[in-house]
């Protein structure tokens, strides 16, 4: 299936994982750590971006970032020298990570808290430290640098502490304890409460639901940036969603009236199942919007999109009718 670009989107959160190609290790020692610490803090400083949470493992690592302008010149300096020095100091050359980077943009005052705890918690949950205390003084991930046990230039805690209280010694009690409340949730691998890795945001009540598997939060969040004509060329919608269901009905020979009926045959089935995946996760619609058209509810949408993306992985024609 063809990727989707990334939304490079300047002050906005973003999430950011990048792991070693074929799972191999990026850092061999606390020399490669420390080297490539000393570029990213430069780059925080040189370019303003804004650094809230990091962790560096064996092979990959995890960036809380908000930067000022474009991600992409930044993580391409970034991930390029390091390569470079590493290749060079262990006698080694080709690819050192993987083709692309990850990146989310994440909603700020839903997830900024979750993702600190979620990001500074792997050494603890991955065993490169036996507890709490041994990570308050952990050398490789940006939870001591909130504590003031060490110092990232360019990492900017004041920011996050001023969310606890506006008394230093007292925000980073609270901050502590917070992380602390996030242990007994065990080995996660995904942060914002249990949502799916692609940041799909599941149905609620209060909130239609739009899904954008580069966005980590609410239907209004997305839609709020969809609106915003500087984002607009991000979020590209190629068709209507009368023209996906035309198409979609054509491929599978019914008649799109016939969606609008309580009967559900196998075909009926199939044919809204790609128009919920098509619609929404394609195209990015609301979800309510698709299910009045196709006699769905919400939950149901959720249910048929997420069989429409099994079928589209099975024929990948399907993905061709948005495209035509």
């Amino acid at each position: 299936m063809p990727r989707t670009a990334r939304l490079d989107l300047p002050n906005l959160l973003q999430h950011v994982i990048a792991r070693g190609v074929d799972r191999c290790d990026i850092f061999r020692d606390d020399a490669d750590r420390q080297r490539f610490l000393l570029s990213f803090s430069g780059l925080l400083v040189d370019t303003g971006t804004q650094c809230f949470a990091w962790s560096l493992m064996p092979n990959h690592f995890h960036l809380l970032l908000r930067p000022r302008n474009r991600l992409a010149p930044f993580m391409r300096r970034l991930l390029t020298g390091y390569a470079v020095y590493f290749n060079l100091r262990h006698n080694r050359s080709g690819h050192l990570f993987q083709n692309r980077y990850k990146s989310l943009v994440c909603e700020e005052d839903s997830y900024l808290l979750e993702l600190i705890r979620y990001i500074h918690l792997n050494p603890l949950r991955a065993g490169l430290v036996k507890d709490l205390v041994a990570l308050d003084h952990y050398p490789w991930s940006g939870h001591a640098v909130i504590l003031g046990k060490r110092l990232l230039e360019g990492q900017t805690p004041a920011e996050i502490l001023s969310l606890f209280s506006q008394k230093k010694a007292e925000a980073r009690q609270h901050y502590r304890a917070f992380v602390e409340d996030g242990i007994p949730q065990g080995k996660r691998e995904n942060p914002g409460g249990g949502r799916k890795k692609t940041g799909r945001i599941e149905p609620t009540e209060k909130d239609d639901v739009l899904y954008d598997d580069r966005v980590l939060g609410s239907g209004a969040f997305v839609e709020n940036l969809r609106k915003r004509q500087e984002f607009a060329a991000e979020f590209p919608r190629t068709l209507e969603i009368s023209d996906i269901i035309s198409r979609v009905c054509r491929h599978f020979a019914i008649d799109p009236a016939d969606l609008l009926q309580k009967r559900r045959t196998e075909k009926l089935a199939a044919a809204r199942s790609v128009i919920c995946y098509l619609a929404v996760r394609q195209e990015g619609y609301n979800g309510v919007e698709v299910g009045r058209r196709v006699n769905l509810g919400r939950s149901g949408v959720c249910v048929a999109a997420d069989r429409g993306e099994k079928m589209a992985k099975g024929e990948p024609a399907l993905l061709k009718l948005v495209n035509e």
